[in-house]
């Protein structure tokens, strides 16, 4: 597999959660019509889902090679802030006796924003989309299982790798999820996003270490992967 299956309404909703993946014309339209017409009509009209789904396989394959070292067969994973599910994709690809948890919202928020959100009150997502998604890329639905955020209570059991990338404290904080992130993990739970203060995580965590410098943004965020809570 070199892509995936991915639907126009699909590739909508990944541009928006993976701006990276805009073209350069989209860019410049964006910034030229402002980010409630790109949000609504440019970013589903004015792309080729062909060619976005060469791309954001290729960038979730690049993830999934930042991680892989940390992942085993068997595997319980939970993602915060999931998107539409490409990095859990290459993993059922790779590590076929895992299973998926994902916590994401079911709405898509009027006009893009990119950056920090104190209050966690973005999402660009669609539950029927994601799970038209994992489906027609292979993932078994008996494998998999989607929490809504604003809606259904967060799963009560520990998992053997958490990740949050670009989600968890790169666009809000970590409090938000600290609690809940205490009581689903255990000592080997190896937890991973990406951050600007790596440093900080050493007075949460027993191990912090840095996999990942990501220069690109604009902030030069690190990804980090954290086990054991002090």
């Amino acid at each position: 597999m070199q892509s995936f299956v991915l639907s126009r309404d699909a590739a909508h909703l990944v541009i928006l959660q993976r701006i990276e993946l805009a073209s350069p014309r989209l860019k410049k339209i964006r910034k030229l019509f402002g980010r409630y017409l790109f949000s609504r009509i440019f970013s589903k009209y004015l792309i080729n889902p062909k060619v976005i789904s060469y791309n954001y396989y290729n960038i979730m394959k690049n993830e999934f090679l930042t991680i892989k070292e940390f992942l085993n067969d068997n595997n319980k994973f939970l993602s915060i802030g999931s998107g539409m599910g490409g990095l859990e994709v290459i993993i059922n690809n790779n590590f076929k006796e895992s299973s998926f948890t994902m916590i994401e919202r079911n709405f898509v928020s009027k006009k893009i924003r990119y950056g920090w959100d104190n209050k966690n009150s973005e999402a660009y997502n669609n539950f029927k989309l994601l799970e038209e998604f994992l489906q027609k890329n292979k993932i078994d639905q008996k494998k998999y299982e989607i929490i809504d955020y604003d809606k259904q209570k967060l799963p009560q059991r520990k998992f053997d790798v958490i990740t949050s990338l670009y989600s968890l404290d790169f666009h809000y904080d970590f409090e938000i999820y600290r609690d809940y992130l205490s009581q689903s993990s255990n000592k080997n739970t190896a937890i991973i996003f990406d951050t600007i203060r790596p440093q900080f995580f050493k007075n949460i965590f027993k191990f912090v270490e840095i996999i990942k410098e990501d220069n690109n943004t604009l902030h030069k965020s690190k990804r980090i992967v954290c086990r054991e809570f002090i």
